[in-house]
């Protein structure tokens, strides 16, 4: 007499391809949500360059001028970054759009404590202002994901 064995279970195959289609589905979903996040790092840039743009031209309007700054180097970007938001506090028009800047764009990284916050952009990178007297309109700069200026994935106001 044979007794017929029902075999139940998953063989070795069928549990490593399961888990292969698992695996390819996580990898899907992490690149999808890398790439909104960086979609929304970057309209967060162009949506501070829109309110830092407003913000100048307030500045203008009261002081018949943009706040200069000549010096094109990058490498002093945090100071460049610290003197747009000193001008800017400077006049109550700018102020006032200086404050619809997210909190976590305003920062004291490199400062004493007794010394003005600089502007980020969503990378953590501090924003870069240049403005030489006879342009038409002061540049902004983010240095974009990689965090460094001068390369490829840079932002800038214009």
């Amino acid at each position: 007499m044979r007794t017929r064995r029902c075999k139940h279970g998953m063989s070795l195959v069928e549990i490593l391809i399961v888990v292969g289609v698992i695996a390819l589905l996580a990898t899907m979903v992490i690149s999808v949500a890398s790439r909104i996040d960086s979609q929304a790092k970057e309209k967060g840039v162009e949506s501070m360059f829109v309110l830092l743009d407003s913000a100048l031209q307030e500045y203008r309007q009261f002081m018949d001028r943009f706040p200069e700054q000549a010096e094109t180097d990058h490498a002093n970007a945090v100071n460049h970054s610290e003197y747009l938001y000193r001008e800017l506090q400077s006049i109550p028009g700018a102020q006032k759009i200086l404050q619809q800047i997210d909190r976590a764009s305003i920062e004291n990284k490199y400062g004493t404590a007794q010394s003005l916050p600089e502007i980020y952009d969503p990378w953590g990178t501090p924003l870069d202002y240049q403005y030489v007297v006879g342009n038409n309109f002061p540049r902004l700069v983010s240095a974009g994901p990689d965090k460094t200026f001068g390369t490829t994935d840079d932002m800038s106001n214009r």
